[in-house]
């Protein structure tokens, strides 16, 4: 059952398309939607219920401004993989030496088993709420449906991949907006959630948690290479601008989706769960849900989650995949890989650590990836001699240094507040 990873050099691949389909520009949309399951997989649902217990609408700033920095990132990746015909880890690769290849590697590959911490458990939790099955019974089984869905791309072609990935975000998006229709947000408190500010080092923590579940390094990486693998390499300029157009589109209604169903998990804890007992867990979240909103609102949310875990975890395996491929130009059979990487998160489920802490801990490890990802995404970006006419223009190249410098100043705060003890 092993699937084809996306790492073989450019322009040697007989599987890769060279001529995207013509019509009209949605035919060009789809990865972006693969790559925005990223943003709504169980650490997101850890992270922002979290903070809307907590915090209230105090930390809507942080999501909103994640998903601005997230539709610049995507769009600077997808642009990358579709002018160069490369995706970001094969790019690196090519120009790092051995020793610090080997170090990016090691630090991307601890993110990525970081994210499938996240992704595991999470689907494992949703399980149990459902079923009532032993978490570490769950995690296998999320690991086993992970598999036959990164099957389909094998054996059916990228676009099947895409439509099935998208068709678990419709679910994602249905089992989490649906209890705000039954406990309405407060539209007062949501704006004055929009002022940055917080409130205490638990608040930069948690606001650390939705930054790394947000921008996720691990779907910087990706996207370049989903779009190097649908569209392939050595297009000629027109068509280059064409496919970007779309593009556009693709990470613009991507991103609004996932940036709209992570607010409104955070919307829902805030106007549902403050002052509840047990809401620190995700199970405990969920009965609280349950018992305010019904039992049919706790099933569509525990339904979100479980689609929420097995799509984020495929999505991860893919891009698992091009990491390793990319820095170390080995093609590991992505079922050896997945049942590598299941071994973290089916340790953490058997010893009995909190679920919940651990989906929140592992979004923090995430967002101090991030910085390893996005700055030479924006210094390949912005260079003639690799991109082109395509280049990025000086406007947003600093808006990407800035996005960049935000991230660090935050990973700083955690850090120093992680030191001294306040975190």
């Amino acid at each position: 059952m092993a699937v084809r990873p996306p790492t073989t050099p450019r322009g040697q691949d007989p599987t890769v398309r060279t001529k995207p389909p013509a019509g009209p520009l949605v035919a060009l949309m789809g990865p972006a939607f693969v790559a925005a399951i990223a943003y709504v997989d169980p650490g997101n649902v850890a992270a922002n219920l979290s903070a809307g217990a907590e915090f209230g609408y105090l930390l809507v700033w942080v999501l909103v401004a994640a998903n601005v920095i997230a539709m610049l990132v995507q769009y600077l990746s997808a642009k990358l993989g579709i002018v160069t015909g490369r995706s970001l880890p094969q790019l690196l690769g090519e120009r790092l030496r051995r020793g610090p290849r080997l170090l990016f590697w090691g630090q991307a590959e601890i993110v990525a088993a970081a994210t499938d911490i996240a992704e595991v458990v999470g689907g494992a939790i949703a399980l149990q709420i459902l079923f009532g099955l032993p978490l570490v019974v769950g995690g296998l089984i999320v690991g086993a449906v992970s598999m036959l869905l990164l099957a389909t791309q094998n054996r059916f072609g990228q676009r099947w991949f895409e439509r099935l990935i998208s068709g678990l975000l419709l679910v994602i998006v249905v089992g989490f907006v649906a209890g705000l229709f039954f406990s309405p947000p407060d539209w007062g408190g949501v704006a004055g959630g929009l002022v940055p500010r917080f409130e205490g080092s638990k608040s930069v923590l948690l606001a650390a948690s939705m930054l790394g579940a947000t921008v996720m390094p691990h779907a910087v990486y990706l996207h370049s290479s989903l779009t190097r693998d649908r569209f392939g390499s050595d297009l000629p300029r027109p068509l280059i601008r064409r496919i970007l157009a779309g593009t556009r589109a693709d990470v613009l209604a991507a991103l609004v989706v996932a940036g709209s169903v992570n607010i409104a998990m955070l919307l829902l804890a805030a106007a549902s769960l403050p002052g509840v007992e047990g809401t620190d867990t995700i199970a405990g979240a969920h009965a609280a849900i349950a018992h305010a909103l019904g039992p049919a609102i706790g099933v569509a949310f525990a339904v979100g989650l479980l689609a929420s875990g097995l799509a984020s975890t495929s999505v991860g395996a893919y891009a698992g995949s091009a990491i390793m491929g990319g820095l170390l130009h080995v093609n590991v059979p992505l079922l050896a890989r997945r049942a590598v990487t299941l071994i973290p998160a089916l340790a953490i489920l058997a010893v009995g650590f909190d679920p919940t802490l651990a989906l929140v801990l592992s979004q923090v490890l995430l967002s101090l990836g991030i910085p390893f990802a996005i700055i030479p995404l924006i210094a390949y970006t912005s260079r003639r001699d690799l991109m082109g006419e395509f280049a990025s223009p000086r406007l947003i190249h600093w808006l990407g240094w800035a996005a960049c410098a935000l991230i660090i100043a935050l990973n700083a705060a955690l850090v120093v507040l992680t030191v001294t003890g306040q975190a």
